[in-house]
């Protein structure tokens, strides 16, 4: 059980209407679980506002909720947008 690869557990509360869109998009797109199917979504949803979830190699400094910044990425030494709270962009 150490070597989950996701140990941290998200608990949602979902009305009746809600459950029945969940499980119709999940067995229409073959998902094998609610949690896959909510996690595909989920990342459906970030990608689709601009948030990238690949984060191999990126080092904390580069994640925030609040406020977008600009960072420099060490592999390649271009910019990329990322947000951290209480940095602004000028």
């Amino acid at each position: 059980m150490a070597d989950l690869k996701r140990p941290d557990r998200l608990q949602i509360m979902l009305n009746p209407e809600e459950i029945t869109a969940l499980d119709d998009w999940r067995f229409a797109h073959r998902m094998p679980s609610r949690a896959a199917a909510i996690r595909e979504l989920l990342k459906r949803g970030l990608a689709a506002e601009g948030i990238d979830l690949v984060t191999d190699g990126k080092h904390s400094a580069s994640f925030g909720v609040l406020q977008e910044v600009r960072i420099k990425d060490e592999r390649n030494g271009q910019k990329r947008r990322g947000s951290r709270p209480g940095d602004r962009e000028e």
